[in-house]
């Protein structure tokens, strides 16, 4: 009886959020309230922007203020020329180059007024503005130059307006977890003889 009352508070206790910068970084309210979030931030990811569950090389820092110093996405271990996936369906809003890297960004309709907008970087495109791209769906390959990060990464953005949010946030919880999965024993059942 015991097993079975620790198995049901295991599953349904919720997920906590385990990010790089959750147990390294306190948060603080943000003081500027024009770049507070209009709205929740829906999980509407379905895939992660390259490999399955890539390293985490640098996560997301918000900003105490509008231009303070942060870092405004996570960057993700990923190796050049290696295929960069849209995060959730969408239409491409920008593909081209800023400041000498390729960028491409996709606005995720249905999730608020002003809608977000994903947003990679360093990414060769191969999708063009206004091409509408599912959860998935290659939109560019990774750049061996053009990063910030020390080895080949890929700088994944999220935001609303113009506040700035945790992309990690997009995905719901099972793309998050990391580990095998695991059995629980069914009670109940005869072991077969």
């Amino acid at each position: 009886m015991l097993l079975l009352l620790l198995t049901a508070v295991v599953l349904l206790a919720p997920v906590p959020r385990l990010t790089p910068t959750a147990t390294s970084v306190p948060t603080a309210p943000d003081p500027d309230p024009a770049s507070a979030p209009a709205a929740a931030v829906p999980a509407v990811g379905r895939a992660w922007p390259v490999g399955v569950r890539p390293p985490i090389l640098r996560g997301w820092e918000p900003p105490a203020t509008t231009y303070g110093r942060g870092h405004r996405g996570v960057d993700l271990a990923a190796p050049a020329g290696a295929p960069v996936r849209a995060v959730a369906a969408g239409r491409v809003s920008f593909a081209g180059r800023v400041a000498g890297k390729g960028v491409v960004s996709v606005e995720l309709p249905g999730t608020g007024d002003p809608p977000l907008r994903t947003t990679y970087e360093p990414v060769r495109a191969t999708v063009k503005k206004g091409d509408e791209v599912e959860a998935g769906e290659v939109v560019g390959t990774v750049e061996a130059t053009g990063s910030h990060c020390t080895e080949t990464c890929v700088h994944w953005g999220l935001r609303r307006a113009d506040a700035y949010l945790d992309p990690l946030s997009l995905l719901p919880p099972w793309l998050l977890r990391s580990g095998p999965s695991r059995l629980l024993p069914v009670l109940g059942v005869p072991l077969p003889s």
